[in-house]
Protein backbone atom coordinates (compact mmCIF):
# COMPACT_ATOMS: atom_id res chain seq x y z
CA UNK A 1 0.00 0.00 0.00
CA UNK A 2 1.37 3.87 -1.05
CA UNK A 3 2.06 5.74 2.06
CA UNK A 4 1.08 9.08 2.61
CA UNK A 5 2.96 10.35 5.09
CA UNK A 6 4.89 13.49 4.50
CA UNK A 7 7.86 12.92 2.31
CA UNK A 8 9.79 15.58 3.99
CA UNK A 9 10.62 16.40 8.04
CA UNK A 10 10.94 14.38 10.88
CA UNK A 11 10.09 11.01 11.13
CA UNK A 12 6.93 10.03 12.84
CA UNK A 13 8.54 8.09 15.85
CA UNK A 14 10.36 11.39 16.11
CA UNK A 15 8.05 13.85 16.57
CA UNK A 16 6.41 15.08 19.76
CA UNK A 17 3.14 13.28 20.88
CA UNK A 18 0.48 15.80 20.66
CA UNK A 19 2.25 15.97 16.89
CA UNK A 20 2.22 12.76 16.11
CA UNK A 21 -1.45 11.80 17.45
CA UNK A 22 -2.90 14.67 15.65
CA UNK A 23 -1.24 13.16 12.09
CA UNK A 24 -2.49 9.81 13.03
CA UNK A 25 -5.94 10.64 14.13
CA UNK A 26 -6.33 12.71 11.42
CA UNK A 27 -4.85 10.23 8.62
CA UNK A 28 -7.28 7.04 9.96
CA UNK A 29 -10.40 9.91 9.97
CA UNK A 30 -9.99 10.51 6.23
CA UNK A 31 -9.85 7.15 5.57
CA UNK A 32 -12.33 6.19 7.50
CA UNK A 33 -15.09 9.16 6.48
CA UNK A 34 -13.99 8.64 2.28
CA UNK A 35 -13.90 4.42 2.22
CA UNK A 36 -17.04 4.25 4.53
CA UNK A 37 -18.64 7.39 3.01
CA UNK A 38 -19.91 8.26 7.14
CA UNK A 39 -18.52 11.70 8.20
CA UNK A 40 -16.94 11.12 11.75
CA UNK A 41 -18.82 13.43 14.81
CA UNK A 42 -16.65 15.93 16.64
CA UNK A 43 -17.71 16.90 20.63
CA UNK A 44 -18.38 13.01 22.16
CA UNK A 45 -17.86 11.95 25.66
CA UNK A 46 -17.02 8.31 26.01
CA UNK A 47 -16.97 6.06 29.21
CA UNK A 48 -15.48 3.07 28.69
CA UNK A 49 -17.56 0.16 31.28
CA UNK A 50 -15.66 -2.54 32.11
CA UNK A 51 -17.41 -5.83 33.20
CA UNK A 52 -21.27 -6.58 34.25
CA UNK A 53 -20.50 -4.40 37.24
CA UNK A 54 -20.34 -1.30 36.12
CA UNK A 55 -22.14 -1.55 32.83
CA UNK A 56 -25.10 -3.23 34.46
CA UNK A 57 -25.15 -0.32 36.83
CA UNK A 58 -24.64 2.25 34.70
CA UNK A 59 -27.44 1.10 31.87
CA UNK A 60 -29.98 0.64 34.71
CA UNK A 61 -29.63 3.62 36.10
CA UNK A 62 -29.88 5.42 33.01
CA UNK A 63 -33.44 3.48 31.97
CA UNK A 64 -34.32 3.90 35.68
CA UNK A 65 -33.72 7.96 35.07
CA UNK A 66 -35.95 8.15 31.27
CA UNK A 67 -38.44 10.81 30.86
CA UNK A 68 -39.16 10.01 27.32
CA UNK A 69 -38.41 7.15 25.25
CA UNK A 70 -36.22 4.14 25.74
CA UNK A 71 -35.33 2.02 22.66
CA UNK A 72 -33.15 -1.33 23.36
CA UNK A 73 -31.97 -4.45 21.69
CA UNK A 74 -29.64 -6.81 21.94
CA UNK A 75 -28.64 -10.66 21.06
CA UNK A 76 -28.73 -12.01 24.40
CA UNK A 77 -31.54 -11.92 26.52
CA UNK A 78 -31.38 -15.20 28.59
CA UNK A 79 -32.23 -16.14 32.29
CA UNK A 80 -31.23 -15.06 35.92
CA UNK A 81 -31.81 -12.09 38.42
CA UNK A 82 -29.99 -9.46 36.00
CA UNK A 83 -32.41 -10.73 33.20
CA UNK A 84 -35.72 -9.73 35.71
CA UNK A 85 -33.65 -6.54 37.12
CA UNK A 86 -33.74 -5.17 32.99
CA UNK A 87 -37.81 -6.80 32.39
CA UNK A 88 -38.82 -4.78 35.34
CA UNK A 89 -36.94 -1.58 34.91
CA UNK A 90 -38.04 -1.46 31.46
CA UNK A 91 -41.48 -2.23 32.64
CA UNK A 92 -41.43 0.31 35.28
CA UNK A 93 -40.55 2.94 32.93
CA UNK A 94 -43.60 1.70 30.61
CA UNK A 95 -46.00 1.83 33.69
CA UNK A 96 -44.80 5.57 33.93
CA UNK A 97 -45.62 6.72 30.62
CA UNK A 98 -42.55 6.59 28.83
CA UNK A 99 -42.45 4.88 25.00
CA UNK A 100 -40.31 1.43 25.74
CA UNK A 101 -39.15 -0.52 22.75
CA UNK A 102 -37.01 -3.98 22.76
CA UNK A 103 -35.54 -5.69 20.22
CA UNK A 104 -35.02 -9.35 20.81
CA UNK A 105 -32.55 -11.72 18.20
CA UNK A 106 -35.09 -14.27 17.41
CA UNK A 107 -32.25 -16.98 18.09
CA UNK A 108 -29.70 -15.42 20.20
CA UNK A 109 -33.16 -14.36 22.96
CA UNK A 110 -34.92 -17.65 22.32
CA UNK A 111 -34.37 -18.43 26.30
CA UNK A 112 -35.91 -15.22 27.67
CA UNK A 113 -38.09 -16.20 29.87
CA UNK A 114 -42.47 -15.66 28.72
CA UNK A 115 -42.92 -14.37 32.92
CA UNK A 116 -40.56 -12.04 31.81
CA UNK A 117 -42.39 -11.28 28.24
CA UNK A 118 -45.86 -11.31 29.90
CA UNK A 119 -44.25 -8.64 32.59
CA UNK A 120 -42.83 -6.26 29.95
CA UNK A 121 -46.02 -6.62 27.42
CA UNK A 122 -48.58 -6.23 30.36
CA UNK A 123 -46.63 -2.57 31.63
CA UNK A 124 -46.71 -1.37 27.82
CA UNK A 125 -43.47 -2.28 26.43
CA UNK A 126 -43.07 -2.73 22.03
CA UNK A 127 -41.32 -6.31 22.53
CA UNK A 128 -40.32 -6.89 19.00
CA UNK A 129 -38.50 -10.07 17.46
CA UNK A 130 -35.75 -9.72 14.78
CA UNK A 131 -36.30 -12.47 12.11
CA UNK A 132 -37.41 -16.09 14.27
CA UNK A 133 -35.70 -19.01 12.93
CA UNK A 134 -38.95 -20.79 12.01
CA UNK A 135 -40.68 -18.06 9.88
CA UNK A 136 -37.33 -17.77 7.83
CA UNK A 137 -35.79 -19.52 5.14
CA UNK A 138 -32.93 -21.26 5.53
CA UNK A 139 -30.59 -18.49 4.05
CA UNK A 140 -32.51 -15.42 6.32
CA UNK A 141 -31.59 -17.90 9.09
CA UNK A 142 -28.11 -17.40 9.22
CA UNK A 143 -28.42 -13.49 9.22
CA UNK A 144 -28.81 -12.16 13.00
CA UNK A 145 -28.91 -9.59 14.55
CA UNK A 146 -25.96 -9.27 16.93
CA UNK A 147 -25.73 -5.27 17.97
CA UNK A 148 -26.46 -4.25 21.41
CA UNK A 149 -27.96 -0.55 21.65
CA UNK A 150 -29.43 1.50 24.28
CA UNK A 151 -31.03 4.68 23.71
CA UNK A 152 -32.21 6.44 26.40
CA UNK A 153 -34.14 9.80 25.85
CA UNK A 154 -32.44 10.25 22.75
CA UNK A 155 -29.34 12.01 24.46
CA UNK A 156 -27.52 9.02 26.05
CA UNK A 157 -26.34 5.37 24.30
CA UNK A 158 -24.29 2.32 25.04
CA UNK A 159 -22.67 -0.34 23.12
CA UNK A 160 -20.32 -3.27 23.23
CA UNK A 161 -20.08 -7.01 23.83
CA UNK A 162 -22.35 -7.19 27.09
CA UNK A 163 -25.77 -9.60 26.56
CA UNK A 164 -28.46 -9.62 28.96
CA UNK A 165 -27.83 -12.79 31.28
CA UNK A 166 -25.89 -13.44 34.58
CA UNK A 167 -22.49 -14.53 32.87
CA UNK A 168 -21.87 -10.98 32.20
CA UNK A 169 -22.78 -10.50 36.10
CA UNK A 170 -19.64 -9.52 38.62
CA UNK A 171 -15.87 -8.02 37.67
CA UNK A 172 -14.15 -11.43 35.52
CA UNK A 173 -13.29 -12.61 39.30
CA UNK A 174 -13.84 -16.46 38.47
CA UNK A 175 -14.85 -18.41 35.13
CA UNK A 176 -18.96 -17.65 35.92
CA UNK A 177 -17.89 -13.43 35.68
CA UNK A 178 -17.64 -13.04 32.06
CA UNK A 179 -14.78 -10.18 30.95
CA UNK A 180 -16.36 -7.58 28.84
CA UNK A 181 -16.61 -3.80 27.27
CA UNK A 182 -19.55 -1.57 27.40
CA UNK A 183 -19.27 2.32 26.73
CA UNK A 184 -21.52 4.90 27.42
CA UNK A 185 -21.60 8.10 24.64
CA UNK A 186 -23.11 11.49 24.99
CA UNK A 187 -22.62 13.85 22.05
CA UNK A 188 -23.61 13.84 18.38
CA UNK A 189 -22.71 10.10 17.75
CA UNK A 190 -25.66 9.20 19.48
CA UNK A 191 -27.29 9.73 16.90
CA UNK A 192 -25.23 7.28 14.69
CA UNK A 193 -26.17 4.50 17.72
CA UNK A 194 -29.74 5.24 17.68
CA UNK A 195 -30.00 4.58 13.35
CA UNK A 196 -28.56 1.15 14.33
CA UNK A 197 -31.58 0.94 16.49
CA UNK A 198 -33.99 2.33 14.02
CA UNK A 199 -32.52 0.44 10.93
CA UNK A 200 -33.61 -2.84 12.64
CA UNK A 201 -36.87 -2.01 14.36
CA UNK A 202 -37.66 -0.58 10.59
CA UNK A 203 -37.63 -4.00 9.42
CA UNK A 204 -40.05 -5.62 12.24
CA UNK A 205 -42.42 -3.33 13.17
CA UNK A 206 -44.42 -0.81 10.84
CA UNK A 207 -44.54 2.28 12.51
CA UNK A 208 -40.72 3.57 12.58
CA UNK A 209 -41.40 6.76 15.00
CA UNK A 210 -43.86 8.21 16.63
CA UNK A 211 -44.97 11.73 18.68
CA UNK A 212 -42.00 10.89 21.76
CA UNK A 213 -39.32 11.26 19.61
CA UNK A 214 -38.33 14.69 19.86
CA UNK A 215 -34.91 14.50 17.68
CA UNK A 216 -33.49 16.78 19.31
CA UNK A 217 -30.15 18.34 18.82
CA UNK A 218 -27.10 17.10 20.26
CA UNK A 219 -24.16 19.73 21.46
CA UNK A 220 -20.90 18.68 22.53
CA UNK A 221 -20.32 17.15 25.39
CA UNK A 222 -16.51 16.36 25.34
CA UNK A 223 -13.52 15.97 22.70
CA UNK A 224 -13.88 12.83 21.06
CA UNK A 225 -14.20 12.33 17.36
CA UNK A 226 -16.30 9.21 16.74
CA UNK A 227 -17.22 7.47 13.46
CA UNK A 228 -20.70 4.52 13.91
CA UNK A 229 -20.54 2.04 11.46
CA UNK A 230 -23.02 -0.47 10.94
CA UNK A 231 -22.63 -4.10 9.67
CA UNK A 232 -25.32 -5.76 7.63
CA UNK A 233 -27.18 -9.13 7.65
CA UNK A 234 -26.55 -9.60 3.74
CA UNK A 235 -23.84 -10.93 1.25
CA UNK A 236 -20.66 -9.17 -0.32
CA UNK A 237 -18.11 -7.18 0.71
CA UNK A 238 -19.42 -5.27 3.72
CA UNK A 239 -18.49 -1.68 5.74
CA UNK A 240 -17.04 -3.64 8.70
CA UNK A 241 -14.75 -5.55 7.04
CA UNK A 242 -13.57 -2.27 5.10
CA UNK A 243 -13.33 -0.65 9.27
CA UNK A 244 -11.12 -3.45 10.54
CA UNK A 245 -8.75 -3.43 7.10
CA UNK A 246 -8.61 0.28 7.69
CA UNK A 247 -7.35 -0.04 11.04
CA UNK A 248 -4.79 -2.23 10.38
CA UNK A 249 -3.62 -1.23 7.11
CA UNK A 250 -3.26 2.33 9.26
CA UNK A 251 -1.26 0.96 11.96
CA UNK A 252 2.23 1.81 12.10
CA UNK A 253 3.50 1.15 15.65
CA UNK A 254 0.93 -1.70 17.04
CA UNK A 255 -2.37 -3.18 16.68
CA UNK A 256 -4.13 -4.60 19.58
CA UNK A 257 -7.45 -7.13 19.27
CA UNK A 258 -9.60 -8.41 22.52
CA UNK A 259 -12.10 -10.87 20.74
CA UNK A 260 -14.17 -13.82 22.02
CA UNK A 261 -14.64 -15.56 18.73
CA UNK A 262 -11.65 -15.30 16.81
CA UNK A 263 -12.46 -17.56 13.00
CA UNK A 264 -10.84 -15.26 10.04
CA UNK A 265 -10.43 -16.06 6.87
CA UNK A 266 -6.95 -16.70 5.01
CA UNK A 267 -7.58 -12.56 3.87
CA UNK A 268 -7.92 -11.35 7.08
CA UNK A 269 -5.53 -13.56 8.77
CA UNK A 270 -2.62 -12.44 5.80
CA UNK A 271 -3.33 -8.77 6.98
CA UNK A 272 -2.39 -9.52 10.41
CA UNK A 273 0.58 -11.31 9.27
CA UNK A 274 1.25 -8.14 6.95
CA UNK A 275 1.22 -5.95 9.63
CA UNK A 276 3.97 -7.74 11.56
CA UNK A 277 6.05 -7.84 8.98
CA UNK A 278 5.78 -4.38 8.22
CA UNK A 279 7.68 -4.08 12.02
CA UNK A 280 3.87 -3.21 13.77
CA UNK A 281 3.48 -5.29 17.09
CA UNK A 282 0.42 -7.68 16.33
CA UNK A 283 -1.15 -8.26 19.39
CA UNK A 284 -4.33 -10.76 20.33
CA UNK A 285 -6.30 -11.36 22.92
CA UNK A 286 -8.69 -14.65 22.90
CA UNK A 287 -10.31 -16.83 25.48
CA UNK A 288 -8.11 -19.72 26.60
CA UNK A 289 -9.77 -22.71 28.99
CA UNK A 290 -13.60 -20.91 29.22
CA UNK A 291 -14.55 -20.68 26.06
CA UNK A 292 -18.25 -20.94 25.37
CA UNK A 293 -17.58 -21.67 22.22
CA UNK A 294 -14.61 -24.28 21.38
CA UNK A 295 -15.75 -25.09 17.69
CA UNK A 296 -15.16 -21.19 17.32
CA UNK A 297 -11.88 -21.43 19.34
CA UNK A 298 -10.38 -24.68 16.98
CA UNK A 299 -11.04 -22.95 13.70
CA UNK A 300 -9.14 -19.77 14.90
CA UNK A 301 -6.28 -22.18 15.69
CA UNK A 302 -5.99 -22.87 12.74
CA UNK A 303 -4.02 -20.06 11.60
CA UNK A 304 -2.02 -19.89 14.90
CA UNK A 305 0.65 -21.26 13.68
CA UNK A 306 1.12 -19.20 10.41
CA UNK A 307 0.45 -16.20 12.55
CA UNK A 308 3.06 -16.92 15.43
CA UNK A 309 5.63 -17.13 12.51
CA UNK A 310 5.34 -13.74 11.22
CA UNK A 311 5.61 -12.61 14.67
CA UNK A 312 2.09 -12.09 16.12
CA UNK A 313 1.38 -12.65 19.56
CA UNK A 314 -1.66 -14.66 20.93
CA UNK A 315 -2.50 -14.61 24.19
CA UNK A 316 -5.86 -16.44 25.64
CA UNK A 317 -7.02 -14.98 28.76
CA UNK A 318 -7.02 -17.65 31.52
CA UNK A 319 -9.45 -16.31 34.77
CA UNK A 320 -13.01 -16.50 32.49
CA UNK A 321 -14.61 -16.10 28.96
CA UNK A 322 -13.38 -13.15 26.91
CA UNK A 323 -15.99 -11.41 25.57
CA UNK A 324 -14.90 -7.97 24.73
CA UNK A 325 -14.43 -6.67 21.14
CA UNK A 326 -11.87 -4.31 20.35
CA UNK A 327 -9.15 -3.00 18.68
CA UNK A 328 -6.84 -0.19 19.93
CA UNK A 329 -4.25 1.05 16.75
CA UNK A 330 -1.26 3.16 17.34
CA UNK A 331 -2.54 4.91 20.71
CA UNK A 332 -4.89 7.24 19.23
CA UNK A 333 -7.71 4.70 17.97
CA UNK A 334 -10.27 2.08 19.23
CA UNK A 335 -12.74 0.16 17.85
CA UNK A 336 -15.46 -0.94 20.47
CA UNK A 337 -18.67 -2.52 19.71
CA UNK A 338 -20.53 -6.12 19.15
CA UNK A 339 -18.24 -7.46 16.13
CA UNK A 340 -16.03 -10.13 16.70
CA UNK A 341 -13.08 -11.08 14.31
CA UNK A 342 -14.95 -13.92 12.57
CA UNK A 343 -16.47 -14.24 9.76
CA UNK A 344 -19.75 -14.57 11.12
CA UNK A 345 -19.44 -11.34 12.39
CA UNK A 346 -17.11 -9.88 9.35
CA UNK A 347 -19.95 -11.33 7.12
CA UNK A 348 -23.20 -11.96 8.02
CA UNK A 349 -24.46 -10.54 11.13
CA UNK A 350 -25.85 -7.16 11.96
CA UNK A 351 -23.10 -5.22 13.73
CA UNK A 352 -22.26 -2.03 15.68
CA UNK A 353 -18.71 -0.52 15.87
CA UNK A 354 -17.55 2.86 17.06
CA UNK A 355 -14.29 4.31 15.47
CA UNK A 356 -13.29 6.34 18.41
CA UNK A 357 -10.24 8.67 17.65
CA UNK A 358 -9.15 9.83 21.02
CA UNK A 359 -5.80 8.85 22.59
CA UNK A 360 -7.50 9.46 26.06
CA UNK A 361 -10.00 6.93 25.34
CA UNK A 362 -7.37 4.64 23.41
CA UNK A 363 -5.15 5.01 26.60
CA UNK A 364 -8.02 3.31 29.02
CA UNK A 365 -8.47 0.76 26.47
CA UNK A 366 -4.88 0.14 26.48
CA UNK A 367 -4.47 -0.19 29.84
CA UNK A 368 -7.10 -2.77 30.28
CA UNK A 369 -5.51 -4.34 27.85
CA UNK A 370 -2.46 -4.42 29.60
CA UNK A 371 -3.93 -5.11 32.86
CA UNK A 372 -5.54 -8.50 31.30
CA UNK A 373 -1.84 -9.69 29.56
CA UNK A 374 -1.11 -10.34 33.57
CA UNK A 375 -3.62 -13.19 33.85
CA UNK A 376 -3.01 -14.18 29.88
CA UNK A 377 -0.46 -17.06 28.76
CA UNK A 378 0.95 -16.49 25.47
CA UNK A 379 1.33 -18.91 22.86
CA UNK A 380 4.80 -20.20 22.46
CA UNK A 381 5.19 -20.77 18.59
CA UNK A 382 7.82 -23.49 18.84
CA UNK A 383 5.21 -25.18 21.42
CA UNK A 384 2.57 -24.85 19.37
CA UNK A 385 4.44 -26.50 16.33
CA UNK A 386 4.71 -29.36 18.56
CA UNK A 387 0.83 -29.93 18.89
CA UNK A 388 -0.72 -33.27 18.84
CA UNK A 389 -2.12 -34.81 16.32
CA UNK A 390 -5.73 -34.82 17.83
CA UNK A 391 -5.83 -31.24 18.09
CA UNK A 392 -4.56 -30.60 14.13
CA UNK A 393 -7.38 -33.26 13.62
CA UNK A 394 -9.85 -31.35 15.19
CA UNK A 395 -9.04 -27.47 13.57
CA UNK A 396 -9.19 -29.74 10.55
CA UNK A 397 -12.38 -31.21 10.96
CA UNK A 398 -14.09 -27.54 11.42
CA UNK A 399 -12.33 -26.07 8.30
CA UNK A 400 -16.09 -26.92 6.00
CA UNK A 401 -18.26 -24.84 8.80
CA UNK A 402 -15.38 -21.71 9.71
CA UNK A 403 -17.64 -19.06 7.32
CA UNK A 404 -20.48 -20.02 9.43
CA UNK A 405 -18.74 -19.41 12.83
Amino acid sequence: MTSDRPKTGPDASQRPDAELFTHRTTRIRRRLERLIGIAATEGNALVPLRNGDEIFTAMLDAIEGAEHTVDMMTFVYWKGDIAHRFAEALAGRARQGVRVRLLLDGFGSRLIEKDQLELMERAGVHVTWFRRPLSLSPFKQNHRCHRKVLVVDESVAFTGGVGIAQEWCGDARDENEWRDTHVSVRGPAVDGIAAAFAQNWAECHEELFDERDRFIDLPPQGDAVVQVVRGSASFGWQDMQTLVRVMLESAEERFRLATAYFAPDAYFAELLCAAARRGVEVEILLPGPHTDKRVCQLAGQNFYEDLTACGVRIYQYQPTMMHAKIITVDRVAALVGSTNFNRRSLDHDEEVMLAVLDPDFTAVLDGHFDEDLTVSERMEPERWKKRSLVQRSKEYAVLPIRRFL
